[in-house]
């Protein structure tokens, strides 16, 4: 397993915590350091297990209100360097 820690800009939460298989394919787990705790509990259930390229597609460019971004968003980034770290 790969373990990943990225600060978020713009939103909330004040860190994701990324863990991705050896090859850094599949999301083996998320976790948020603050932020709305309930909804992004959430998505780290819906995440585990699945594709990292196909999560990042489908979280990227997901607003917050007013924001041009959002948890969401910011765990595209955050899979998008997990990944590109773990094939180093």
């Amino acid at each position: 397993m790969f373990h990943y820690d990225f600060r978020p800009r713009g939103v909330c939460s004040q860190a994701i915590h990324v863990d991705l298989s050896d090859d850094g394919t599949t999301i083996e787990g998320v976790t948020f350091e603050g932020g709305c705790n309930g909804n992004l509990k959430a998505i780290g259930k819906l995440v585990k297990g699945q594709p990292v390229d196909q999560i990042a597609i489908i979280l990227d460019g997901n607003t917050c209100g007013p924001r041009r971004t959002s948890c969401a968003d910011q765990l595209s980034h955050a899979l998008r360097e997990a990944q590109a770290a773990a094939r180093v």
